[in-house]
């Protein structure tokens, strides 16, 4: 876009089906992202059904489903769908994210205190101290330096998690080694287990497995290798989650590996995406990113930004909460149904899918004015409506790193935004895609300039 951009910007996004499109073509368009199947009409939708295949499909789209789904009846709903267990098992095992029933419940009192807002005085000194370094590392480039924003995201948060899993130290010497690695096994993944969604026999679901799980090993010896030099060194009062785990609960070491690559995963990958597509919505809203730049420059005034500046910077987190809104990272939450229930008055039987899609409920007209457009001050002027707004999912399997990842973005963004402004490279068309996460397509190549 030139220097003479709209004042609101309409980021891009698939274009909306008019009609249902046959079988093939469904499968089609669900290999290639799973932002592509959805039409026109469920956007409105309160509450809708499907099936594919042997696949029964209940989409709740809106506060009320949202809230009967995933909060009033989380006991029935409460199982990851397949094609989760099947993309993630492999490297996390029995990890909160996939693990239920009893085991996921010993490892929630586990895990949740470790990531808890309560804890954000110990954690946030390394999100400053990363941000500070990236800051320096950009303040270096010369203008119309071309960098890639969603790798430099990685690292940056790569650098954050590892830090705060195993220390200092160890993390920031392992960082690299670890995202490569996760990178690999994202790629052997794939877009999805289609076998599983669709309910196929497992026979045929899990023959996309053999790669996974050899990158999964791959991961898992970097993993041990590194908590077990954790456990070892003597404790010196610095924060790490690995520790910090160990010492609430007594964890075979397979377990305490499980959750360490679990918060890996939910701390970098997710937290990375989200920091790209702000900048490139920025990099499209010259307003926005000035009022940004100004923000932080006054509240800041060159510095590093602090746990304790986070609430003086409130356009900062608009952005972020923008974001997360126009392009959740996890833009499809689906459980399974345990057994037989009901929801908006209708029966679900044992086995169907039940999903609340974020994608379509931050879009839809009847919650949110102007739906598809980048609008961060929305956030300032009312909060979101309640389970109209889940980035971080809802109900009992609602994300426990949540305040870390928002107090992360917003330190980040903030310290980096006093001194570059980054340009979306000319010609380079942004198409978001969604597999296991929701990213600005491989690459995000943009242009610094300075703010």
């Amino acid at each position: 876009m030139s220097d003479q951009m709209a004042e609101e910007f309409i980021p891009p996004h698939p274009p909306r089906l008019e009609k249902r499109p046959s079988l093939l073509r469904s499968i089609a368009l669900f290999r290639r992202s799973m932002l592509d199947v959805w039409m026109k009409g469920h956007f409105a939708s309160d509450f809708f059904a499907t099936k594919i295949l042997r696949r029964r499909i209940f989409v709740c789209n809106s506060p009320d489903t949202v809230r009967e789904a995933f909060v009033e009846k989380a006991e029935t709903f409460h199982r990851k769908s397949p094609q989760q267990r099947y993309a993630l098992e492999p490297l996390l095992g029995d990890g909160l994210f996939v693990s239920e029933g009893e085991t996921w419940r010993q490892r929630r009192r586990a895990v949740a205190p470790v990531t808890h807002a309560s804890r954000m005085r110990e954690l946030a000194p390394v999100m400053t101290e990363v941000a500070g370094e990236w800051a320096d590392r950009w303040r270096a480039l010369p203008d119309g330096a071309e960098i890639d924003a969603l790798e430099e995201m990685a690292r940056m948060t790569a650098e954050v998690i590892c830090r705060t899993l195993f220390g200092r130290a160890l993390g920031s010497a392992s960082a690299e080694t670890v995202v490569h690695a996760f990178s690999a096994y994202q790629a052997r993944v794939g877009q999805t287990a289609l076998g599983a969604m669709l309910n196929l026999p497992e026979a045929i679901s899990s023959l996309q497995g053999f790669g996974t799980r050899r990158e999964a090993r791959r991961i898992h010896a970097v993993l041990d290798e590194l908590i077990a030099a954790v456990l070892a060194a003597p404790d010196v009062g610095e924060a790490s989650l690995v520790r910090a785990l160990s010492a609430l609960q007594a964890m075979e070491p397979w377990a305490l590996r499980n959750e360490a690559a679990t918060l890996f995963m939910a701390g970098h990958e997710t937290t990375a995406n989200t920091m790209a597509w702000s900048w490139y919505l920025l990099s499209q809203s010259s307003a926005d990113a000035q009022r940004l730049a100004d923000e932080a420059k006054a509240v800041l005034g060159g510095r590093s930004a602090t746990l304790e500046d986070v609430d003086s910077l409130p356009f900062a987190r608009a952005v972020i909460e923008e974001s997360l809104r126009l392009y959740p990272p996890v833009p499809v939450l689906a459980r399974e149904a345990l057994e037989d229930g009901e929801l908006a008055g209708r029966p679900v039987p044992k086995g169907s899918l039940v999903l609340v899609v974020p994608w379509l409920l931050h879009r839809n007209p009847k919650l949110w004015d102007a739906p598809d457009t980048f609008r961060p001050a929305r956030f300032l002027d009312a909060s979101p409506p309640r389970y109209g707004y889940v980035p971080f999912a809802i109900g009992p399997r609602v994300c426990t790193g949540q305040q870390f990842g928002m107090v992360e973005t917003v330190i980040c963004l903030a310290t980096l935004a006093q001194h570059a402004a980054p340009r979306l490279k000319p010609g380079h068309k942004v198409a978001p895609v969604s597999r296991l996460t929701l990213r600005p397509g491989d690459a995000l190549p943009m242009v610094m300039r300075k703010a």
